[in-house]
């Protein structure tokens, strides 16, 4: 008699299963290349004795992110926000900028700020201004 021709269908299993086998793939080629504006230009690291920025003077370009990296055993901060505890010669931004504050940063801690506006950033510890811990950035095009 006719021959029957097997037809393999694509059963709806076999169909999620090659969904979630490609999404795992791809899933770890995302995480083991992070993109390049999310990867620090610059780390800079905050030490305790005597508590400094180092390097305490970087440069990037526009686009680039510097990342802020608490080494000590005390918290830091890095701000470029004058406030009723900053004097305002201490830091700066340049015009069009939105300043930055990290916020305290416990042992361990990063902080990083993606530059978009070229000039120069001055910086400091709030805890440690008086200890003269300051930083600045210099951004360029």
């Amino acid at each position: 008699g006719p021959r029957r021709r097997r037809t393999t269908l694509l059963k709806p299993a076999n169909l999620l299963f090659a969904g979630v086998a490609l999404g795992i793939i791809a899933g770890a080629q995302l995480f083991g290349a992070l993109p390049a504006a999310a990867q620090p230009a610059v780390v800079v690291t905050m030490s305790d004795a005597p508590p400094k920025f180092i390097p305490d003077k970087v440069s990037v370009k526009v686009g680039q992110t510097v990342e802020w990296k608490n080494t000590g055993h005390t918290i830091h901060d890095v701000t470029t926000k004058p406030g009723p505890i900053v004097k305002a010669d201490q830091v700066a931004v340049p015009a069009g900028a939105q300043p930055f504050d990290s916020g305290f940063l416990a042992p361990g801690k990063t902080f990083s700020y993606t530059f978009t506006v070229p000039g120069t950033y001055r910086y400091i510890c709030i805890p440690h201004q008086a200890d003269g811990m300051t930083g600045e950035v210099e951004v360029t095009k």
